[in-house]
Parts: structure tokens; sequence; C-alpha cells
């Protein structure tokens, strides 16, 4: 899961103020209640002394409905000059959350991105295609363009005559030629925007033209969606629910790539570490490629966010204790975190991911691990005993 949109919180300057809450509309949840939620959020950050200005902001952004019928959450971080990430959840918490502190908290933004997928929709006919996108963070798809193919011979005959099967050669030339076009632009736009997922429906053999024309890069995200149209008349209810069922099935697919990968470099040459002393090293040798976190982590009580790490300025210096981080030549700015801020900090700072495991589903210790770039021979190696019934581990050659 890429972080990159959070890299507007780094070197920003403090206090931090986030706000995690239920976002359903006033027309879901009771004509007062959505507005008493935010009251009963401002009153808890007013007297952590939250600035007044950033609370108006706040204020103004959630009170403004996302383009998101029914339940669902958001949540927003502001520095102390406004606010620098606004995030639509797909489900909104259990308990709010509002903290104003010396940095943000960012498990409930990275719980965002992990619920979000970049995509565009294309509905394509025999003539061109409409073509929308959407960032993925629950604020719903916007109609970015139409593409046109200008080929308009769109039907064809069966009865025989010559006139009639060059009419119909005319018809499946057009066809073609307005694929070619709607693929040149898929390909352009791909290119430009970078989404994570094309999604692909509409006339049938249309999408197969489409298909056999764009080139590798986005024929290797595109998924066909079965039952949408440029036209009038579709099940929208029915589709939409099958768009959501191939976001969740690439969701699905991303985690399980990088679990995957996990389980297999477990132990084997230090290409996967856990335990979190081990991720703090390869954390703040910059080492890491993706950061892995037990989803009991992002609650409020989980152990590792009752756990402290020592920081400095800079995002990759962070450590056990206050002395090994002078170690590390911090003599000014050095204070503690929690740990899950501290290390999803670190990973933000060196552009690497962050991939949350259901609990079980991958073998960690305090419930974190670390995917790496490289290794050396000082980077901590851990061997897994198979037979153990309480799989603790052996650790060599740190």
């Amino acid at each position: 899961m890429d972080l990159n949109w959070l890299k507007p919180l780094l070197g920003r300057p403090a206090p931090f103020t986030t706000v995690y809450l239920d976002a359903t509309p006033a027309e879901a949840a009771g004509s007062s209640e959505a507005s008493d939620r935010w009251k009963a959020v401002r009153r808890e950050l007013e007297h952590q002394g939250a600035p007044a200005a950033v609370l108006d902001e706040i204020g103004d952004r959630a009170a403004r409905p996302a383009r998101v019928a029914g339940s669902h959450g958001r949540v927003l971080i502001a520095d102390a000059e406004g606010v620098r990430v606004d995030r639509v959840l797909a489900e909104p918490p259990a308990q709010a959350l509002a903290v104003c502190g010396p940095a943000p908290a960012l498990l409930p933004a990275a719980r965002a991105a992990d619920e979000s997928t970049r995509y565009l929709l294309v509905e394509v006919d025999r003539l061109g295609a409409d073509l929308t996108w959407s960032e993925g963070w629950g604020l719903g798809a916007a109609p970015m363009e139409s593409v046109e193919g200008g080929h308009d011979v769109l039907h064809k005959t069966n009865d025989g005559g010559t006139s009639q099967r060059r009419l119909a050669t005319r018809a499946e030339d057009s066809w073609e030629r307005n694929a070619q076009v709607v693929a040149a632009e898929l390909d352009r736009v791909v290119e430009r925007r970078h989404p994570e997922l094309v999604l692909l429906t509409g006339d049938v053999r249309a999408v197969a033209l489409v298909q056999d024309a764009v080139g590798q890069r986005v024929r290797e995200m595109l998924v066909e969606v079965p039952g949408g149209s440029r036209a009038d008349g579709i099940k929208q209810d029915v589709f939409a629910a099958r768009v959501s069922q191939a976001l969740l099935d690439h969701r699905k697919r991303r985690r399980e790539l990088v679990l995957g990968l996990f389980r297999t470099q477990q132990g084997r040459g230090g290409s996967a570490v856990t335990e979190l002393g081990d991720v703090v090293e390869v954390l703040r040798r910059g080492q890491v490629r993706e950061l892995v976190l037990e989803e009991s982590v992002a609650g409020a009580s989980s152990p590792l966010g009752e756990r402290e790490l020592w920081v400095g300025p800079e995002p990759l210096q962070v450590a056990l204790t206050k002395a090994d981080l002078e170690a590390m030549g911090v003599e000014e700015g050095a204070r503690t975190l929690r740990a899950d801020i501290a290390l999803v900090r670190a990973a933000l700072g060196q552009d690497a991911g962050l991939t949350f495991a259901e609990d079980g589903a991958v073998d960690l210790v305090d419930g974190v691990g670390a995917l790496l770039r490289w290794s050396d021979g000082s980077t901590p190696r851990e061997s897994v005993l198979s037979q153990s019934a309480d799989r603790s581990r052996l650790r060599n050659g740190i």
C-alpha cells in the first residue's frame, strides 16, 4: 500500500490535530446527530489545546458532505497551519478519535488507504468511451472525459449481398478504429495518472476490441466488469455492487502479494524481519520496502500502541532507547512517540509501503515485520522454529 499521499505531513509544524469520526450524513443518522458528533469532538480537541483556526477548518470540511451514500467514516489531519489530509473511510469508526499533539496519529489515515483503490472506470461502446476517475478514498468517482472514435459505420447486416458484405466490413473496421482511439487514450491516462486498476465495461464486442488494443501496462491492470454501459437503463445497483466486488478483490490480491512474499522470505537470509527491535534497526537504515503490521495494531488498545520509541527530528531517526538515538548523533529534538506512529513515520520517510495482516496471516513478533529492499551481513536475521508450539525464535548473527 502506497503511503506517499501522507508525505505532506513530514516536516510540517506541530501541533498536529487528528480527527477520526463517523461522517454519516444527517439524513441517514438523524437531523442533529452528525453536528452533535463534531461538537463533542471539537470540545475534546479544545481541551487538548488545538488551534481554533484549525478546528474551524476541520469543522467546515466535516460539515461538507462527501459524495458517499449511507454510513461512512472520515479522517482529517491538520498541522499548525491547516488541514493536510482529508479522506473518507468505507466504514465509520466504532469510536471517534480526537488527538492534538506533537505528531499526527497516522494509523487511521493508513487504514483509510488500505480500504481504498485508485481506479479508472471505462465504459465503452462501438463509437467510443466514457472515462470516470476515482482517487479511491471514498469521495466517489467523478466523470473525467469522453473519447469518441469518429468512425461511425456502426452496424452491419447478414443479408449476404455484395454491398451488405462491404458494409459489414466497413462496420468492423470502424469498431476496430474506434477501439484503437479509446485504447490510445487509456494508455495516455494511465501513464499520467497511475491508477492501480482499470475497470472496463460496456458493449461486449467493444470491450474485447479495446482489450486487444491497449498497451501492456494497461492490460496488466485491466479487469472486466460486466453490466455497465454508456447508455441509460442499466441496473445501477447491480453494477455498483460488481464494481465494489472488483475493488475488494483487488485489495485482497494487493495484500496477499505482500504477505505471501513475507512468508516466503521469512528466515531466509534477512529479506524479511520481525520483532520490534529488528524492525526499528532496518527502518533507521532505510532498508524497508514494506512495513507489515498486524490488523489489531490499528486498534486503540493494541500492545504496540502502548509502547514508545525514541525519535529525532528526521523520520529515520528512530530507536528503542534515548542512548541508542544519541549514538546515532541526535543531540537535539529527541522525544518519545507511540511505537506505531514512529514506525509508520519512519516507513513514510523512506518511501516504504504499509500492509495490514489479519492476525495469524503471517508469523509476527510484537505485531510488526518488514520486507526489505536489500540486506547485508549486519542485517538482523531470524530462524523460525517450525516445531515450536509457541512460535519462538532463534536469532542468528545480529
